[in-house]
């Protein structure tokens, strides 16, 4: 693990300096939280960005450069792959871990695909732009199910993740009582996920399970979901705090 950051690091202090020093935009793939994360602790003084494909996305391109810098303004090389039965009436169900591993199967790296988004049998798939043709052209089945695929302009807004706004009751802000409540769990095993690294807060792993989150913070809890955390609407009469957020489903 240590030689993979380390050789992480070189990777994201390279692009940095080629950016800098040749005044041209550079990118990395598609980074996890953690590795975001990393990017943040590990590079100082350097302007960069986040792009996911969409907003809030958890994976992400981390562009380095500015029109500023550059002179001219650039996106991350991120294209938006539509994946769809070519027969919606002879599908069968398909669910995100089958659009993901039938594109893992055609041999492509993890890090070249961002967030998949799927709703009703469909999958929205950003990725870079030099894969795009790749998976649209052998990418034809999935489960038994014949698929086309096309590439689009982006990702469609009634298609996008929307969080749904949501009230609980907590003794006090820590951020093991809301993860708690919001998702039905024993202080222990809420604790347990944030000694784990699982629990992030604006892509950083925070472990200290006494943190108070701010309003607005983004928070990841792997294997239950993501929230943004709005606050306190109010005290109750008992002394308790009425908190809400808002989760996305």
């Amino acid at each position: 693990m240590a030689d993979e950051e380390n050789m992480l690091k070189k990777r994201f202090s390279e692009l940095a300096e080629r950016a800098y020093s040749k005044n041209i935009y550079t990118f990395t793939e598609f980074l996890s939280p953690a590795e975001q994360s990393l990017l943040r602790y590990s590079v100082k003084g350097v302007h960069y960005h986040f792009e996911g494909g969409y907003e809030n996305a958890e994976k992400a391109v981390a562009v380095f450069g500015s029109e500023e810098l550059c002179g001219y303004e650039e996106s991350a090389p991120i294209s938006y792959i539509k994946i769809e039965p070519c027969s919606m009436k002879f599908s069968g169900e398909l669910a995100h871990r089958d659009f993901l591993g039938s594109i893992m199967s055609l041999g492509i790296r993890r890090s070249t695909l961002g967030d998949l988004i799927t709703k009703n049998n469909i999958a929205y798939a950003p990725c870079l732009d030099n894969i795009a043709d790749y998976i649209c052209e052998n990418l034809v089945e999935i489960k038994h199910t014949n698929v086309r695929c096309s590439k689009v302009e982006h990702i469609p807004e009634d298609f996008l993740p929307k969080p749904v706004e949501s009230e609980f009751v907590v003794a006090s802000e820590r951020l093991d009582s809301v993860i708690s409540s919001i998702y039905k769990l024993s202080r222990s095993e809420s604790k347990s996920l944030c000694e784990h690294e699982k629990v992030l807060v604006g892509g950083v792993p925070v472990l200290n399970a006494s943190y108070t989150p701010k309003e607005n913070d983004i928070i990841s809890v792997r294997g239950h979901g993501k929230f943004i955390y709005c606050g306190i609407k109010l005290e109750t009469k008992k002394g308790r705090l009425r908190c809400y957020a808002k989760l996305y489903k």
